[in-house]
């Protein structure tokens, strides 16, 4: 579960979906952003002119100095530049390609042909900018020659297409040019992607070969917002090694203070398959119990490694097979992220450890076992009453899925009732967004699904259910399948709340009144849901 900075890590809520992206690329002013990328744009007719060459610089300039090389300084900031630039490049050339195919199905024509002609001058604008600051892969160049013959076809096709109105001719030129076309796309993401592979390798042999932590950091940093892009650049980062370049730095105690930024990518790369497997290759499972064990390691590392352990561990990784060696390590894993649950500076460190407890508690019932041995239902309901921990519905969402895993071991009942955890599972109940963000309202609506299910499960034990019928839990479970607006229209909140209604009606008949019984209680929970699904209809 994607670990973005303290924001982002939040609204991704680690427990339910992947760590996507933990920090946003180009975070600048939108005015700098359009002055940025204005430098890459380009009048046809100009491009046209110069047949798309570049143009020339004196001898003693630096040989990048075009676009590619535009605002290069020091040397570690060469790849950098390379990869961003090369990425915007990318998207000016993909979105011409993707008009295209828009314009070719609607059959005009003129417009056809002028988007024809700027992708071609975009694409061998981009193959020659990048020739001149890098040297070209053999590889590559292969890809480089036939996508500019194909873009060359292309333009000359299109042009055809606008002196005639011969319907026959047009038609059957539109199958042709949507083959070519689809011919130059997959060319081109081809020649892309090798050429982001080649710049991730000059990023890997820098963390590989320096001594430097300076440029060792710096290539980190790199690949980190490399991983922002998106799961393909996920991908090729991890098939070109770069997890098992961080592992060995992770490794080494001289670079200590490089664990935390390193951990870090690594957590972002594992939101693909790729990621997971070469960890898994490398015995990285190791390498995080280690981490997380060693009393010497700064609290930063610690919670890095327990992001990519919330990572790995998430439910929606199609691949399990990395978990066999986890479960050799679970026990020393659980013991300290629930350690450091308890010693969290700050809520971020207490959200990442929290969501890999959440996923670990989701696969394997031993983990809720070695949880409940290690006074885990107190730690965590003491953290919710800390405000420096527990702030956000995002962290109150990791506390809730870790006590409903729990809830299914009996001996959870008795933790909960000498914690007074059940007040605390009503106040979950009536969670409510501070804002009008989807993912916040999303969050708030798992913590009170999961909130009710906590409780219905708890409430098997009859000491639980009396006490929440004390504390006016029937009332309260009644105003949430009722009140829309109260559930934050959240389907699932109201199945939760009807069986946990349920459950304590079949311990205390007489908490509900009769006409609560004979709409909540006697129909079938089907017919229950549709009443009160739909009572926000019968106020129109």
């Amino acid at each position: 579960m994607a670990t973005p900075q303290s924001s982002s890590r939040q609204s991704s809520s680690l427990s339910s979906s992947p760590m996507s992206a933990r920090i946003q690329s180009f975070q600048v002013d939108s005015v700098q952003r359009w002055m940025e990328d204005l430098r890459h744009m380009t009048e046809v007719e100009c491009m046209c002119v110069l047949q798309a060459k570049p143009i020339g610089v004196e001898e003693d300039s630096q040989q990048g100095e075009l676009i590619v090389g535009a605002g290069v300084g020091a040397g570690d900031h060469v790849a950098r530049n390379n990869l961003q630039i090369l990425l915007r490049r990318a998207l000016v050339v993909s979105t011409e390609l993707g008009k295209m195919f828009q314009r070719l199905e609607k059959g005009r024509w003129q417009r056809v042909h002028s988007t024809a002609v700027r992708a071609n001058c975009h694409v061998r604008s981009l193959v020659h900018e990048y020739s001149a600051a890098r040297s070209t892969p053999p590889e590559m160049q292969k890809y480089e020659t036939t996508l500019l013959e194909k873009c060359m076809e292309l333009t000359n096709i299109t042009e055809r297409c606008l002196h005639t109105d011969d319907e026959f001719f047009l038609k059957s030129m539109r199958e042709a040019i949507h083959e070519i076309l689809t011919d130059v796309s997959d060319s081109f993401s081809n020649m892309i992607d090798m050429a982001l592979a080649n710049e991730i390798r000059v990023l890997i042999k820098q963390i590989e070969s320096s001594d430097s932590v300076h440029i060792i950091g710096s290539a980190i940093s790199n690949l980190l917002s490399l991983t922002q892009d998106g799961p393909q650049l996920c991908s090729i980062i991890a098939k070109e090694g770069a997890v098992v370049a961080l592992f060995k730095i992770c490794r080494q105690d001289r670079f200590k203070d490089l664990y935390a930024h390193a951990l870090r990518t690594v957590a972002s790369i594992c939101c693909v398959e790729e990621g997971i497997n070469q960890l898994d290759k490398v015995d990285g499972i190791l390498c995080l119990a280690d981490i997380l064990t060693d009393d010497s390691s700064v609290e930063a590392a610690r919670a890095e490694a327990a992001a990519v352990v919330a990572q790995i561990t998430s439910p929606h990784h199609t691949s399990t097979q990395h978990l066999a060696s986890f479960l050799e390590s679970m026990h020393d894993i659980v013991t300290s992220l629930i350690k450091l649950c308890e010693s969290a500076s700050c809520g971020e460190v207490f959200l990442l450890a929290s969501a890999a407890l959440a996923n670990i508690t989701f696969f394997d019932s031993m983990a809720c076992e070695i949880l409940l041995q290690l006074n885990a239902v107190h730690i965590l309901l003491q953290a919710c009453n800390d405000r420096q921990r527990v702030d956000t519905p995002y962290s109150k969402d990791q506390v809730v899925t870790i006590l409903a895993n729990l809830s299914v071991l009996e001996q959870c009942a008795a933790e909960v009732l000498q914690e007074q955890g059940t007040e605390r599972l009503l106040l979950l109940l009536g969670e409510k967004p501070s804002s009008s963000s989807p993912s916040e309202g999303a969050a708030c609506e798992r913590v009170q699904q999961k909130a009710a299910v906590t409780l219905a499960r708890l409430s098997r034990d009859p000491d639980v259910a009396q006490t929440a019928i004390h504390l006016k839990a029937v009332p309260l479970l009644i105003e949430l399948c009722r009140s829309p607006t109260e559930r934050n229209n959240s389907d699932s909140v109201l199945v939760a709340c009807l069986a946990a209604l349920r459950r304590l009606a079949a311990g205390c008949p007489d908490s509900i009144e009769a006409a609560d019984h004979q709409q909540l209680i006697k129909p079938r929970l089907v017919d229950s849901f549709l009443l009160c699904s739909n009572m926000e209809e019968s106020f129109v």
